[in-house]
Order: C-alpha cells, then sequence, then structure tokens
C-alpha cells in the first residue's frame, strides 16, 4: 500500500506521472468527477489550517468523494488512545487519511492502519505543498528540470521537501539561511546522493543571483510562535525585498506557500509584484492533491 509521507518514498517516474495527471485534472476537472464516488477521507488536524482544509476537502468533493474534518478536540488521539489504534479504528470507516500535524512521528504511526496516508505539513516534512511547487514551476517556466530556485530563510519543513524535490525533479536548490537554520544535514545528504544539485549559502546575495525561482516561508512556524523575536533578528538578512528579488534573473517568479507575514520574510512590494505566483501556487495545492488521491485510491 502506497502512502505520502515524504517525496523520497516516490519514484522519479512516479512522481511525475503524478504532475502530468495533477495537469490534467487542472485542465479538465469534469472528466474526475465522480472517480472517488463513495470514498472518504478523514483529515486530522492538530494545527489549524487554511490552504490545506479547504484544498483537500474541495478536491475530494470534487472527485465525488466525502471528506471529514476531524480536529484534536474531536477525536481520543492523545486522551489515552494511541496513534495506532485511532488509524486501526478510522480505517475500518474511511478510505484515506489525511494528517496535518506537529510531530512527524505522529503521521507515520497512523500508516498502522490499512488505508493511505498522507503527511499534509509535519515538523519535519510538507510533501504536498512540494508538490504545488513543482506544478507551478512547470506552469510558469516550462519544466521544473534545469531550472535554479533559490530558498531563503529557515531551514524548516518546507524548506526540507524543496530539497526532496529537487532530488526526483531536476531543479537546482540553493538554500539561503543563517548556518544555525540550516536544513537537515541528513535530508540534504539523501538527495545530494541521488544526484541532486543542492547549496547551502549563509549570502542571501549568493543565493539568489541569476535563479529562476525565488521562494520564501514564515520564519517561525505555528508552535514556534516563543521563538518569533529571535528568529526575526537572526533572519532579517534574508527577507526577499525588492533589492534582493532584482539580483534574480529578470524573469524570475516569486513563490511563498502562505501565510505570508508582510513586512516580515517578504515586503509588500515582492508579495503583489506581477511576477509573484504565490496564488497559482495556492491554488495547485488543490489540483496536485487531487491527483495524489486519485493516484492513492
Amino acid at each position: 500500500m502506497k502512502h505520502m509521507l515524504s517525496l523520497m518514498d516516490w519514484s522519479a517516474d512516479e512522481l511525475r506521472a503524478l504532475m502530468t495527471l495533477a495537469r490534467k485534472v487542472k485542465g479538465d476537472p469534469g472528466v474526475y468527477s465522480t472517480k472517488l464516488a463513495g470514498k472518504t477521507l478523514a483529515m486530522i488536524f492538530e494545527k489549524s489550517s487554511t490552504r490545506t482544509r479547504v484544498s483537500f476537502e474541495v478536491g475530494m468533493r470534487q472527485l465525488g468523494g466525502n471528506a471529514l474534518f476531524l480536529s484534536k478536540n474531536d477525536l481520543q488521539l492523545g486522551r489515552g488512545e494511541t496513534v495506532a489504534d485511532t488509524a486501526r479504528v478510522l480505517s475500518r470507516y474511511v478510505d484515506c487519511i489525511m494528517a496535518r500535524v506537529f510531530a512527524h512521528a505522529t503521521v507515520v504511526e497512523l500508516t498502522c492502519g490499512d488505508v493511505p496516508v498522507i503527511n499534509g505539513l509535519s515538523d519535519l516534512l510538507h510533501p504536498c505543498q512540494a508538490l504545488a511547487d513543482v506544478q507551478t514551476i512547470v506552469e510558469h517556466k516550462g519544466g521544473a528540470e534545469g531550472v535554479t530556485v533559490a530558498y531563503l530563510g529557515d531551514g524548516n519543513n518546507v524548506c526540507h521537501s524543496l530539497i526532496n524535490a529537487a532530488a526526483r525533479f531536476g531543479f537546482s536548490l540553493r538554500v539561503g539561511a543563517p548556518e544555525s537554520r540550516y536544513p537537515s544535514a541528513e535530508i540534504v545528504e539523501a538527495a545530494r546522493a541521488e544526484g541532486a544539485d543542492i547549496t547551502l549559502t549563509a549570502d542571501p546575495g549568493e543565493a539568489v543571483s541569476g535563479v529562476d525561482v525565488i521562494y520564501t516561508d514564515v520564519w517561525a512556524s505555528m508552535g514556534e510562535e516563543s521563538e518569533a523575536e529571535a528568529r526575526h533578528t537572526l533572519l532579517a538578512p534574508f527577507q526577499v525585498n525588492e533589492t534582493l528579488f532584482a539580483q534574480a534573473a529578470p524573469d524570475a517568479i516569486f513563490m511563498h506557500c502562505l501565510p505570508a507575514h508582510r513586512g516580515e520574510e517578504v515586503t509588500d512590494a515582492v508579495v503583489d509584484h506581477k511576477r509573484s505566483v504565490i496564488f497559482d501556487q495556492a491554488e495547485n495545492r488543490m489540483h496536485a492533491q487531487k491527483a495524489l488521491l486519485l493516484t492513492l485510491l
């Protein structure tokens, strides 16, 4: 049984096929409107969400299926019942589980059930976001292979999944961050071992020079609010502003997984720039995830 916990669990050919399907689903959604009739997706949320909840819920319904929202307060999860037992129970009722959680170990333990599990976000990885990112790059750059992407800021779960995507889709990735906020060395080395071109630099100018895509994310994720002030001081040189954006290629696009903290990791001028594709990116969450649900179910 196939799960989507990490892009690295799927081969390059499998992911390219998934992306091809995502483009077909986006281009002609009516063809797929009854493909998952009678199927139910359980959506577990330990962390609140706009894009993840709406894109999965609407996407599942557009495929003819049902989506069931389950917050941490709706479940016995963490109140005596183990994650594994919750997964075993849910898998008797539903056809797939998507979970947006704090600890990556939680989404791994959910695979103890008998249905596919999708990592909707964990502290380690955000593979669904990376799928939407690749779809957006392909739409705006004609393909992903040979493209150079600069990611600026905290080496977090989004950054980790971009590193995985670089290994699977063939784009070069430069990560610009303070050394103390570099991404996981294990994830970087695993990608490099599969031929990925990954550069780490503490110089934001070096990271963005001549690149095709500039990408950033919030500096402190949900659950890290206590670190926000320290992160702001540390990461301020990596703010994506007009000066930094101008150092990229003349046709470079700006990407952000959202929500954006305007005036922190990115300025209004860049968020609202004519080459900002952040809302295409947000829309593609739904199309990529519809393709993923079709593939798994």
